[in-house]
């Protein structure tokens, strides 16, 4: 058994335990709740869970995705959102190895996750997620910078500004889109996420972003419509999906003007 499957097996195995705890964060923080207390318990019934209730996916599968006290059935987003992120982990490091880059792939797809599932759920995009996020990951630049060299205008500077344009650009977007639709169109969560897209991917990739985001959700948005339906659609799960989409893909500008260019 080589080096690289054993620790990509462990690397998903902490993304199954990370996003087991993400679930926990993307339900409390909308509802003011602590992340810590009380322990993790049946929002139905309050029973709290054991520790062989709390692993991830084969708990849910052993109880037969239902609470064990009160048979209340669970959501399959539990066990879908550990997936995932255990899938994430995985590609990160299989995409970047062993190093800064897969860090903050890591960070990244964390608060995006936490933030999908916050959005989902309540379309709520927590800014504790979006502070704190930007924090860590600003924090993880200056590091980089340090071990690789880059000058910190390049590494951590730059960066920010990108996160700036890329705020400043969506905001535009929400004034027109507005007073096309004389209705809120983006939320601000929506808005403040883009900050940390352009963090991380670019300025340039962050509008590529709510491109493929745009493109994702608009099928829901027809049949939206079509149904008359005036359930507001969350768009930050969009973008998070988009944003994963061109981390992992390594997708930049020239590759897609070389694209349509050919």
């Amino acid at each position: 058994m080589n080096i690289e499957f054993i620790t990509g097996t462990m690397i998903f195995i902490i993304g199954l335990i990370f996003g087991s705890f993400y679930n926990v964060v993307g339900y409390r923080l909308p509802n003011n709740m602590s992340i810590v207390f009380p322990t993790s318990h049946c929002p139905n019934c309050n029973h709290k869970l054991r520790f062989y209730e709390l692993i991830p996916v084969i708990s849910y599968i052993f109880l037969l995705g239902k609470c064990k006290n009160c048979k209340k059935r669970i959501s399959l987003s539990y066990p879908f959102f550990e997936i995932i992120t255990g899938v994430l982990f995985l590609l990160s490091y299989l995409v970047f190895g062993i190093n800064m880059k897969f860090l903050i792939s890591v960070t990244f797809i964390s608060i995006l996750i936490i933030i999908s599932i916050s959005d989902i759920k309540y379309y709520i995009i927590p800014n504790e997620v979006i502070i704190a996020g930007s924090i860590i990951i600003i924090i993880e630049f200056i590091i980089n910078s340090l071990i690789t060299d880059v000058s910190i205008i390049n590494g951590v500077v730059m960066p920010i500004l990108n996160g700036l344009g890329a705020f400043a650009i969506l905001y535009l977007f929400k004034i027109f889109g507005d007073a096309l639709f004389q209705k809120e169109s983006l939320g601000g969560g929506d808005i403040k996420l883009l900050f940390l897209i352009g963090l991380v991917l670019g300025f340039d990739m962050s509008i590529v972003v709510i491109f493929i985001a745009s493109f994702i959700a608009l099928p829901l948005s027809v049949i939206s419509l079509i149904k008359n339906d005036n359930n507001v659609l969350p768009f930050g799960p969009y973008l998070s999906l988009a944003s994963v989409i061109v981390l992992l893909t390594n997708l930049n500008l020239d590759m897609i003007l070389n694209f349509f260019t050919k």
